[in-house]
């Protein structure tokens, strides 16, 4: 079994020698940020009912699903800040060894910490979109305190522009996700489980285009023993800036 020196190594290399890496990143990226995973013991969904982000709910009871919505992803979610990992990630792109970040996640850690090229494939706890006429609002500027908020341009009834249960994931994400996937040579799989279908799927699109897959992961995930070239076990917040140390020896001073 290699060790993780070794490991670092294989992974330094590859990045190094790519053309084209991307990083495709799930909730365990943000676990260090504080924010709780979906599933798992102590996920989000042992805590609260998810039928709150279901379509056919929020469309009949909008104000209800509306003050849980608040709770979770703007009290509690929105007073994240970027950990390690993000950072990692993101100094990676500015020194022109990523090339972007698909992410499951809907946080905006990425974009925080400096990261330029990110596809959001689930969308956006940044936006509001109106059901009515499908503007979207920069969810900063519209107060949370009246439940359900409404559209300033026609007053219907405003929805987080993230995906929820019954909902499609939006096509030109869908699109470029897969597009990047297929030009990567190199693909960091991190803090992904890879069971939530249809994202699921891009690392193995990325694979089967011939791409090697970087994965870091504190457990092996379905992706280990199938696709994985180098995994990397551990926590992102400190795997990530250990992988960058020993590409970039002067990061530890950054």
């Amino acid at each position: 079994m290699n060790s993780m020196a070794s490991n670092l190594r294989q992974a330094a290399a590859l990045l190094l020698e790519s053309r084209h890496s991307i990083a495709f990143t799930g909730a365990g990226i943000s676990i260090e940020s504080g924010i709780p995973a979906f599933r798992g013991p102590n996920g989000l969904w042992a805590k609260y009912s998810p039928t709150f982000l279901d379509l056919d709910r929020f469309l009949l009871r909008p104000k209800d699903c509306w003050e849980k919505i608040r709770e979770v992803f703007f009290d509690f979610m929105g007073k994240a800040t970027p950990n390690p990992a993000h950072c990692a990630l993101a100094q990676l792109e500015a020194q022109g060894l990523l090339q972007g970040v698909i992410t499951q996640n809907i946080d905006n850690l990425h974009q925080s910490a400096g990261s330029k090229r990110v596809w959001e494939y689930h969308g956006t706890t940044r936006r509001l979109i109106c059901l009515d006429c499908e503007r979207t609002i920069d969810s900063g500027k519209v107060d949370l305190r009246e439940l359900p908020p409404r559209c300033p341009h026609c007053n219907g009834i405003l929805k987080p522009d993230f995906v929820f249960f019954g909902e499609a994931i939006p096509e030109h994400v869908r699109q470029m996700s897969l597009l990047q996937a297929e030009q990567a040579d190199v693909i960091l799989v991190i803090g992904t489980t890879g069971v939530i279908m249809p994202a699921c799927h891009i690392p193995h699109h990325a694979k089967n285009h011939g791409a090697s897959v970087i994965e870091i992961n504190v457990a092996p995930s379905s992706y280990t023993n199938y696709i994985s070239d180098v995994f990397l076990q551990g926590p992102a917040g400190e795997v990530l800036p250990a992988l960058l140390e020993s590409i970039l020896p002067s990061a530890r001073n950054q």
